[in-house]
């Protein structure tokens, strides 16, 4: 991984006066994002607010309609080849194809891919980062299965493992808890924050769960109507009533003794729960 970076450092990819569409359906207009080094950022929103999109646009897997997206001393992100981008940033897309007959080995020895002079190309670090991608994800016990003999649960992990074998100082999570258990969510959240505070590693990550957004995130960016509706940090963007106008149900906002933040949805059936005594 690389070396660690300290907190507000200039961020590492941004967005500017980002127009993103499918066909002639515009997604969102005019919105500004930054990844920064050993900061997680989270994208919130609706859905069809256009999280995925935002994120898929930095990816450049996403045409956008007009703005820029650049990369720290490097400038604009079109004037690298796919290669070349690839070794300063990692996507962690929602779906991925699953390989018939592939062992999980390979797959995450895919992630050196941008590393090769060529497709067989030499890589002499490949295998200790796909080792290590493998130890951090708890997939080295599966080396050997196929992939496409594993859980979905499992397969997320290993698209997770192929991405930190890729070895970007930018990774990019498109709802990366998808799919596991609620030890794997909390362990995949453990290892963002890790990525971010021991490797200063620049992490911009959309979830759906604003509690795991609360818990993980040092700023959010909460996307609605096609455009940002609130950005900042978790303490200031999440509260009921800005969350209260974007999503359209009553949000419990509070923090419990040890001064984390806590939201619970609130539905037309909801209930107290009072324990027994």
């Amino acid at each position: 991984m690389t070396s660690t970076l300290a907190p507000r450092a200039l961020p590492a990819l941004t967005g500017q006066d980002l127009c993103l569409a499918y066909d002639d359906l515009a997604v969102v207009e005019a919105v500004d994002i930054a990844i920064v080094p050993g900061r997680v950022t989270a994208l919130l929103g609706p859905n069809g607010s256009g999280k995925s999109t935002v994120l898929r646009a930095l990816a450049r897997l996403h045409h956008r309609q007009a703005g820029s997206i650049a990369l720290a001393d490097v400038g604009d992100v079109d004037l690298l080849s796919a290669r070349d981008f690839a070794r300063h940033v990692t996507l962690l897309s929602q779906s991925r194809p699953t390989p018939g007959g592939v062992r999980v080995r390979d797959v995450v020895g895919y992630g050196r891919h941008p590393h090769r002079s060529g497709w067989r190309g030499g890589d002499p670090d490949g295998s200790a980062a796909v080792a290590r991608a493998m130890d951090l994800t708890g997939t080295t016990a599966m080396a050997d299965r196929g992939v496409d003999e594993l859980s979905g649960g499992e397969r997320q992990r290993v698209w997770f493992a192929m991405c930190l074998a890729q070895d970007t100082a930018t990774l990019l999570l498109d709802e990366p808890t998808n799919h596991l258990d609620l030890r794997y969510q909390v362990e995949v959240l453990d290892l963002v924050r890790d990525l971010a505070d021991d490797h200063g590693v620049a992490v911009g990550v959309v979830l759906h769960d604003l509690d795991q957004a609360a818990a993980v995130a040092d700023d959010v960016v909460l996307l609605a109507d096609g455009g940002v509706h609130a950005a900042g940090p978790p303490g200031d963007v999440l509260t009921g009533p800005v969350l209260e106008a974007v999503y359209g149900i009553p949000i419990e906002v509070h923090h419990d003794p040890a001064g984390r933040l806590h939201l619970r949805p609130v539905g037309r059936h909801d209930r107290a729960t009072v324990g027994p005594g």
